[in-house]
């Protein structure tokens, strides 16, 4: 698969180049490069208007304020704001503030964790310096919230699996994911020593204000963080790979299994009714 930069990167030839610098690197196994680009990039000024463009101008929930009430920002302010994005910035990160909203279809409802402005425009900005880099070795069949991927994606890579042949399905979605993922692992994962990380533990860590009672988070990222997807991806890459070791190792079972994952929910699809059971 070839590397694609988000939507409205288009607009900064310097940080395509990057993206695709990046990526290939990834590719190589490179990790001294990728960090000293990761680490250019970050202070790019082109990276860092896209930042808080996404953030200020053309995410839906740029109208929902953290704690900090911030949800519109005048030209000025949104100029002020690149100006003070630093990934180093030795600020301590504030809570987010926990919205609760409607599950479609369902009386339950679901929670939701809006950081301040600041950090949403920060969280874009290592998102756009982590993303080319696990879009170089993301899963083939892995396809929510990826750059130049969607739900039409996923259908049709399942179509494709079971159109040759019948195959049992197992379809199936992991409860509670963004809720649950555990912030050592997924630390543990990035593998990564730079301000990046660090940053990021202090995202996971940061706590959440509910109805002005504070609240600890021992585990989960946050969703209504702008770089939560990308966090959860990262935390369930190589799944199809354990999903492999429970199936024979036979040349024909493998290539007869089909895993196909959007975000936190996924098929299995075999030609034997005794793999989705084992599953």
């Amino acid at each position: 698969m070839t590397g694609m930069p988000p939507p409205g990167a288009s607009r900064s030839g310097l940080y395509t180049r990057f993206f695709h610098r990046i990526y290939r690197a990834a590719q190589r196994g490179d990790k001294q490069l990728v960090r000293r680009l990761q680490g250019l990039l970050t202070r790019s000024w082109s990276a860092k208007m896209i930042a808080v463009r996404q953030v200020t101008q053309q995410n839906q929930g740029k109208k929902t304020a953290g704690i900090d009430g911030v949800v519109a920002l005048k030209p000025s302010e949104r100029r002020s704001l690149v100006k003070q994005l630093r990934v180093n910035d030795g600020k301590k990160v504030r809570p987010t503030r926990r919205v609760w909203i409607p599950k479609p279809g369902r009386d339950e409802k679901r929670p939701l964790g809006i950081p301040i402005m600041y950090d949403r425009a920060l969280q874009g900005l290592v998102k756009i310096a982590l993303e080319p880099e696990w879009e170089a070795v993301f899963e083939t069949n892995s396809y929510g919230f990826r750059p130049g991927r969607g739900c039409h994606d996923a259908v049709e890579a399942i179509f494709s699996s079971i159109k040759a042949m019948p195959k049992w399905v197992l379809d199936a979605d992991i409860a509670k994911c963004f809720d649950r993922i555990d912030h050592n692992a997924l630390l543990g994962k990035l593998n990564n020593s730079s301000p990046i990380r660090k940053k990021i533990r202090e995202w996971l860590k940061a706590g959440v204000m509910d109805r002005h009672a504070y609240q600890p988070t021992y585990a989960g990222t946050p969703q209504g963080g702008v770089i939560s997807p990308l966090l959860a991806n990262i935390a369930l890459h190589g799944m199809e790979t354990e999903v492999r070791k429970v199936v024979p190792a036979t040349r024909d079972s493998q290539k007869e299994l089909g895993v196909v994952r959007y975000a936190d929910d996924f098929v299995v699809q075999l030609v034997q009714k005794i793999g989705v059971t084992i599953l």
